[in-house]
């Protein structure tokens, strides 16, 4: 069995009679990676396109079973494994990065990992799926939600690693109060912060959480945030920055960029004074970018960001703080939630109905995401395909044939094995 999967999935504790097991665990696990990198969307499809001949001497190389699992078999052990233990897989993968450097060239300000948090659907249903479904009625049609928050590892390049995960779900069906993705985001930093308790963390988040309770946690926690600031959120350090702004012009700076047509031109106040509901005093720096794209004939397009941090803000340090810190928030959306929803993984889809097995699959797919990423921008499928493979999709579809119709022997795999290669990432 190749060194790869011990690891990966050796937080996993197997509950099935030990006496009855025809495929192991890593083996089953393993299937539902496939799932997700080569796109089925559906669980039933895999007995249709992985089951190939050589799809399973390729199964047999690697776990020494004919067969390759079906879809049941997978959903039947995904409902039995334990979440917290699948989260550790997930965990244990982003930390492994992080220890190997993979991740260091993408640092901001050479110190801080940033990490992107928000929170988005996951399935939806029509009538009632569990005690713990979120509720919202409209027009008088209550439709039955499971929500998740995430806290992603996101960089520059477009990596978007998942790091953490905290469902939103009420505790019953008669709970008097809704889980929020506020209380959400208190219960994930904790767990953040224990299981990471020496990870310098840069939290990137939107205006959702520009608040007290957020600025003390970071400050109890050791971490640095970027947070958005809209206009009309905490008057009274928008107020200030607005008036210390007009007299500080030292704390001004403009960039052009020729080759976009780009101009930024920034501005900043440190150290500013904020006491939040509970009495407890903040110091706090605000940075504005406005940004103006030259689109010749048809004119300028204007766009303003503007962000709260408790990072110390120097003419040296403010582009990256907003690009690299503030903007790259989006990273999450896009090559996060997007991708995952839109690209082929199939976030929205039920692949299973009962409560664990759905959080499973979740984690699976975070894990699958992760290795596609790293697959996608490494220099490994370069020297196979000079010319790239162009999208996405394409590169699922070769994962898919490959699969399905490529010869894998034991002797490859003990070459492959033996042999001493280094991947490189794309850092463009």
């Amino acid at each position: 069995m190749p060194a790869v999967f011990p690891p990966l999935f050796k937080p996993l504790r197997d509950p099935r009679d030990p006496t009855r097991i025809v495929y192991p665990l890593a083996g089953v696990c393993f299937a539902g990676l496939l799932l997700f990198l080569t796109r089925l969307g559906a669980r039933r499809r895999m007995g249709q396109l992985l089951r190939s001949p050589a799809g399973r001497k390729k199964f047999k190389t690697l776990f020494g079973v004919e067969a390759f699992p079906h879809g049941d078999t997978l959903g039947k052990l995904a409902a039995r494994l334990d979440p917290a233990q699948f989260q550790e897989c997930v965990c244990a993968l982003a930390e492994r990065l992080i220890r190997n450097k993979v991740l260091y060239a993408y640092r901001l300000l050479d110190h801080w990992f940033m990490v992107a948090v928000d929170g988005t659907g996951m399935l939806t249903f029509p009538q009632r799926h569990c005690p713990h479904c979120l509720t919202k009625t409209h027009h008088g049609k209550t439709i039955y939600y499971h929500h998740v928050l995430e806290a992603k590892l996101v960089t520059p390049n477009g990596f978007a690693f998942s790091l953490m995960t905290e469902f939103i779900e009420n505790p019953g069906p008669d709970a008097t109060k809704q889980d929020c993705e506020i209380m959400a985001f208190y219960r994930l930093a904790a767990r953040l912060k224990k299981r990471f308790p020496r990870l310098p963390i840069g939290l990137t988040m939107d205006g959702l959480y520009a608040g007290g309770p957020t600025f003390q946690l970071c400050a109890d926690f050791g971490w640095k945030f970027i947070i958005t600031l809209k206009d009309d959120d905490l008057p009274a350090v928008n107020a200030e920055f607005e008036a210390l702004a007009r007299l500080q012009t030292e704390n001004q700076r403009q960039l052009r960029y020729r080759d976009t047509n780009t101009t930024h031109d920034y501005r900043w106040v440190d150290d500013l004074s904020y006491r939040d509901s509970e009495r407890r005093d903040h110091r706090l720096s605000v940075l504005e970018l406005r940004q103006t794209v030259d689109r010749g004939d048809k004119g300028e397009l204007a766009t303003k960001f503007k962000y709260v941090t408790n990072l110390n803000l120097k003419p040296q340090n403010v582009a990256t703080i907003a690009n690299q810190g503030g903007r790259i928030r989006w990273k999450i959306e896009n090559e996060g939630f997007n991708v995952q929803k839109n690209g082929g993984f199939g976030l929205e889809h039920a692949y299973a109905q009962k409560r664990n097995a759905a959080k499973n699959f979740y984690f699976l797919l975070q894990i699958a995401h992760a290795l596609f990423q790293l697959l996608e921008k490494g220099n490994l499928l370069k020297k196979i395909y000079s010319d790239g493979v162009g999208s996405q999709k394409n590169l699922a579809g070769f994962l898919l044939e490959a699969w399905r119709f490529a010869l894998f022997t034991a002797a490859d795999l003990e070459r492959i094995q033996a042999a001493a290669f280094q991947v490189r990432l794309d850092s463009s």
